[in-house]
């Protein structure tokens, strides 16, 4: 009997991993599935290139990224299109992934001098007669295992950064986006064909798990925690450092001087932007008593309007059938626990589509409320204040990212989300600000990319001291004598001691 093909779901054939969309399922592509001692291999070649690319300098992986840059630019709208076919995400939503995309390129290659490069420190008086150094220098071999929802944006903030810090790249795009995982690799390779710098391993989770087991100096991950942890779990094998970024559950704040218009508006845009299917995405929201009924109210207008479909809708279809299943029952969930539904409800999933659905009094343990939706559906739950709404959005194991809407107190509130970024009176621009660090806390992993910290990432720190005196208190040698160590002594007391 053969096989039913879902489209957008990657399938095997002879030995090719194919690829198609999940609103037509048309053929993206199809790449050979790499092969455990193929991912090893291609990690060897990596070395080699890396010991190249590092030998260029900061001026000459400059220049090369930059023209990387310039082409991903040039080619803004092939890009986007494939990814659209590939994933279903709507052109307009590529194009806007692929504007930070190349903004996060350039930022790392003009920063990463600054940022790693030698540089002089000053050092402290009991140790004055040395210099203090310290410079950044590359791991080597970086491995990134993307994801499929944003195939460009996210991979390429660990890519770009760790480029630039003078390491080789191999990477392991999602099964479900093998073609424009593709695109960036052969791309690069167009201004950079001199050696396999940035290349590309196939194929599904036993590759990725191949790839921490390959010898790489580190691995970047962008995933669901469940698969994190499998990512960390391998990486300890040999104490291979990760970086991981992982699930999400943003909430959304709304404060009672909060101007309600903008604030349904960023909300609509960040839970419903690419379907849902963001890290970031606003997933919960905790409105005020004050506001409540009126800012759902203007949620309820903007996201009725939103087209759904195949082309030149809003809201495109979830390209990983399987969450279908998860959006369904978070939905049931919540209506079969007391939750009503203001837009969409239980007959929202037609797949490969979500209509836009808003649940309103869904209880705090549900689904809908506790895990990772990953779809175009939001919960919006009434609060007596902020300080019931701090501790309810702060009540999840995840900690990404997260929004404030609100005039005086909004600043004080976002710091007080258990997050690793937070908006003010927006959503999801922290993701787009190239020199602020992204990452979370929690199950939602650890390290960060983008900014001076996403730089840093991807070079380990190497501190390095020069004698320039003779030592007038001298401690770390044998030779010292009775009177140096009470010379010592007395110093220590002076300088520290009142």
């Amino acid at each position: 009997m053969t096989a039913v093909q879902v489209p957008g779901a990657p399938r095997i054939e002879d030995g090719l991993l194919v690829s198609t969309s999940p609103a037509t399922g048309a053929e993206a592509g199809r790449y050979p599935i790499a092969t455990a001692a193929e991912v090893t291999e291609a990690v060897k070649r990596a070395r080699a290139a890396a010991e190249w690319w590092a030998g260029l300098g900061f001026a000459g992986r400059r220049r090369r990224l930059l023209r990387w840059r310039a082409l991903l630019a040039q080619r803004i709208e092939q890009l986007a299109e494939l990814i659209h076919t590939e994933g279903g995400k709507p052109v307009a939503d590529a194009v806007v992934e692929l504007v930070t995309a190349v903004e996060h390129v350039d930022w790392a290659a003009r920063n990463a001098r600054r940022v790693l490069g030698p540089r002089r420190v000053r050092s402290r008086l009991v140790l004055a007669e040395f210099s203090a150094h310290l410079e950044y220098q590359p791991y080597g071999v970086v491995g990134v295992i993307g994801p499929w929802n944003y195939p460009v944006f996210t991979p390429i903030g660990s890519t770009a950064y760790a480029l630039a810090a003078g390491n080789a790249v191999v990477f392991k795009p999602s099964e479900y986006t093998p073609a424009v995982g593709q695109w960036l690799v052969d791309s690069f390779a167009e201004v950079v064909p001199e050696h396999p710098v940035l290349t590309a391993v196939h194929g599904l989770g036993d590759v990725g798990a191949a790839l921490c087991r390959s010898g790489v100096d580190k691995i970047a991950f962008t995933g669901s925690t469940a698969t994190a942890k499998k990512v960390m779990t391998a990486c300890a094998e040999s104490l291979t450092p990760v970086l991981l970024e992982a699930g999400g559950k943003d909430a959304m704040i709304v404060d009672a001087d909060a101007d309600l218009d903008a604030a349904a508006e960023a909300c609509v845009w960040g839970a419903l932007t690419n379907a849902g299917q963001t890290c970031i995405g606003i997933e919960r929201v905790y409105a005020v008593e004050p506001v409540f009924d009126a800012f759902v109210g203007k949620v309820v207008e903007r996201a009725g309007r939103l087209t759904v479909g195949a082309d030149g809708a809003d809201i495109g279809p979830i390209t990983m059938p399987s969450q279908l299943d998860v959006i369904r029952r978070h939905i049931d969930d919540a209506l079969a626990r007391g939750g009503r539904a203001v837009l969409g409800g239980a007959d929202a999933v037609q797949p490969p589509y979500v209509r836009p659905t808003v649940l309103v009094d869904v209880p705090e343990d549900s689904a809908a409320v506790r895990e990772e939706t990953f779809g175009p559906t939001l919960t919006i739950n009434r609060v007596r204040d902020a300080e019931e709404a701090v501790s309810r959005a702060n009540a999840l194991p995840y900690g990404l990212g997260g929004s404030v809407f609100g005039r005086q107190r909004a600043v004080a509130i976002a710091r007080r989300l258990r997050s690793g970024m937070a908006s003010v009176n927006s959503t999801l621009t922290f993701a787009g600000m190239s020199t602020l660090p992204f990452g979370g806390v929690g199950e939602s992993g650890f390290g960060r990319i983008h900014g001076e910290d996403g730089l840093r990432e991807f070079g380990r720190a190497k501190a390095i001291t020069r004698r320039r005196a003779r030592s007038l208190l001298p401690s770390t040698t044998f030779d010292r004598t009775p009177t140096d160590v009470a010379r010592l002594v007395k110093a220590i007391k002076v300088m520290y001691g009142r």
